[in-house]
């Protein structure tokens, strides 16, 4: 084995710059991912760890978002001639903004080229090849900077075995390069009841067929009339989803629950249209309510008064929201997309993906209860305990050590 290379901090500690541009803005998976990788890694001794924003503007803002123990020193670095530079070349290395690094982390699919650093490259799924035409046009510019990074000898970070799978599959990668190491569950806080943009947690206008008279009091929402239950769901609105599909299902589960309602949390994503249109063609329309993005607090709130989680993907690579709700002693129906299976285990019961039979049936058994219900939320409780950010870090700090240690047999 060849010797390890020197640590660049004074205590033999690996340092790592990690990209945590995905940390500005509206939190996404991404982000949840830095966030909690972060704070797992803040805490170890054998890793110093600096994060950096590829963003000329916003790049001050990820101060306030790191947690202590992470560093954050760099040079203005301006995305679009950055990006268009190492599409095409290995200049600038990333050195030259942020110093000497031992491990340079990328952690959306993108790592930038280094003088002398060892690279890691996060690969959360590979929707972009499975499913091209659910994705835009800049995600669609992934596969050939996964491929070129895992020929220039990146080591590559899967949150599930299933991705790295299908990574060694897709891109010819050395297996013993291609690590999965599993997400943690994101805590929430204690519920509140405050929405993200400042306004109160409640449907109101934000029916999904645009009407505004709600009266139920669930789970920090105003349900529509006679509703005081709810099926939830929760992510961006995108075609990868599948929302249109859990629509169509949600008809069969109103005629037979008039007092359950359909709660969409989430923004707007690429391809929001088909779920308007499903919505709009929906005879249960007026039950369909979305709250719109939701801070952690407010979704505390209301994934602790749901009466079921729905997450009917067409794909996943890893998948917060059942976790979470199955954290939080709610029962959770699944598609078994992707990495679902190997995510939830026997915490959530599973339907085959595009099932909207299987899905309705499986939602009204959660929704009628009983001692089978009692016992999936007991499994979910004790599956969901098993995802922790210390372990993360530690799968992390692993994974490091390797690179850094190989690295100097390449260069």
């Amino acid at each position: 084995m060849p010797p390890e290379r020197p640590a660049t901090v004074a205590d033999d500690r690996l340092s790592v710059g990690f990209d945590a541009t995905p940390l500005l803005g509206r939190p996404t998976g991404v982000g949840v991912f830095c966030a909690g990788a972060l704070a797992g890694l803040a805490g170890r001794d054998d890793v110093a760890m600096s994060a950096f924003a590829v963003s000329w503007r916003r790049r001050g803002g990820i101060d306030a978002r790191l947690p202590t123990g992470v560093t954050s020193a760099q040079r203005p670095m301006p995305a679009r001639p950055l990006h268009a530079a190492w599409t095409h070349g290995s200049i600038p290395p990333v050195e030259w903004f942020v110093g000497p690094k031992d491990v340079i982390h990328g952690s959306n699919f993108v790592v930038p080229p280094t003088r002398a650093a060892a690279r890691v490259v996060t690969v959360h799924d590979l929707t972009v090849v499975r499913f091209p035409e659910l994705c835009d046009a800049p995600t669609l510019a992934y596969p050939a900077l996964i491929r070129r990074a895992v020929a220039e000898g990146a080591w590559v970070h899967t949150p599930s075995a299933f991705v790295a799978d299908e990574v060694v599959a897709e891109f010819g990668a050395d297996p013993d390069r291609v690590r999965a190491v599993h997400h943690g569950v994101p805590d929430l806080p204690a519920p509140g009841g405050a929405r993200a943009d400042g306004g109160a947690c409640t449907a109101g206008t934000d029916r999904a067929d645009g009407t505004d008279r709600a009266d139920g009091g669930v789970g920090g929402l105003d349900l529509p009339d006679g509703c005081h239950r709810y099926v939830l769901a929760v992510g961006t609105v995108e075609p990868r989803k599948d929302y249109p599909l859990l629509v169509r299902s949600f008809a069969a589960v109103a005629d037979a629950h008039p007092d359950v309602a359909l709660v969409v949390v989430g923004g707007d994503g690429w391809g929001a249209d088909s779920f308007a249109a499903a919505v709009a063609a929906s005879p249960a329309r007026s039950r369909i309510i979305r709250p719109g993005y939701l801070d952690d607090p407010a979704l505390a709130t209301v994934l602790g008064g749901a009466s079921v989680l729905a997450y009917p993907s067409r794909y996943e690579g890893f998948g917060f929201p059942p976790l979470q709700a199955m954290a939080a002693g709610v029962p959770v129906v699944a598609t078994a997309a992707g990495a679902v299976p190997e995510i939830v285990g026997d915490g959530a019961w599973l339907v085959d993906p595009g099932d909207g039979e299987g899905l309705s049936a499986r939602l009204l058994d959660a929704l009628d209860g009983g001692s089978a219900v009692e016992e999936l939320v007991a499994r979910g409780r004790t599956r969901a305990r098993q995802f922790t950010w210390d372990a993360c870090a530690a799968g992390l700090a692993g994974l490091y050590r390797d690179a850094a240690r190989t690295s100097g047999a390449r260069r």
